[in-house]
């Protein structure tokens, strides 16, 4: 036995709430690692509806890394959600059409923050909110209903609104040993074999049986 298989939706025989969400994504913009799982005894399938404002044509991509745990009512603010602020009024006329298209912004009117990326064993809380062009790194936390405006670096946990780092879950050296580990990437079967150390503390020990290059 090497864990849950990957490909399904719901991994936990009996327990339709957890869903591996990657075998339900079906827009070409979002982007999910393996064993990320949505939690939320309502519809656990229905990831995308919290992905907002997220339209083709501008282009922007939501991508969460492998073994994230995100909690039920976590969302993610793209792009599109943008307001020409340069103006006097904010309101999207053009959006109407009926002679208001005449307004339509140019490349540029529209603040555009980029692609969203969220790590690998990153960890978001009930009712968080991601908003467009955000990066948060592996291990990261992100505590319940905060709302994340900024990049939260790796190993980080980060609450509020807007969101702050509280405290690095590591040090530094720690933190950087961890990124190079990358122990998300390794076989499964080496996973399974080493549970007991990804989830200690204990760094030298995880090094130790890492898989070489």
């Amino acid at each position: 036995m090497n864990g849950p298989d990957p490909g399904s939706r719901h991994p936990m025989d009996g327990f339709p709430q957890v869903c591996f969400i990657r075998n339900t994504i079906t827009h070409p913009n979002i982007v999910v690692g393996e064993y990320t799982y949505y939690d939320d005894p309502e519809e656990s399938e229905g990831f995308e509806r919290n992905v907002l404002y997220h339209f083709p044509f501008i282009g922007d991509r939501l991508v969460i890394g492998k073994f994230c745990a995100i909690a039920r009512g976590a969302k993610f603010i793209m792009n599109g959600a943008n307001h020409k602020m340069s103006g006097i009024s904010t309101y999207p006329f053009q959006i109407f059409g009926n002679g208001w298209e005449k307004v339509m912004p140019e490349p540029g009117d529209l603040p555009y923050k980029g692609d969203t990326v969220i790590g690998n064993d990153v960890w978001i809380g009930y009712d968080a909110l991601v908003m467009p062009g955000v990066r948060i790194g592996n291990g990261a936390i992100v505590s319940a209903r905060s709302v994340v405006t900024s990049d939260v670096p790796a190993y980080t946990i980060a609450a509020g609104n807007p969101a702050r780092p509280v405290r690095q879950r590591f040090a530094p050296d720690t933190v950087a040993r961890l990124e190079s580990l990358g122990w998300w990437d390794w076989p499964v079967e080496t996973i399974t074999r080493h549970l007991e150390l990804i989830v200690s503390a204990d760094v030298d020990a995880l090094a130790a049986v890492a898989p070489k290059d």
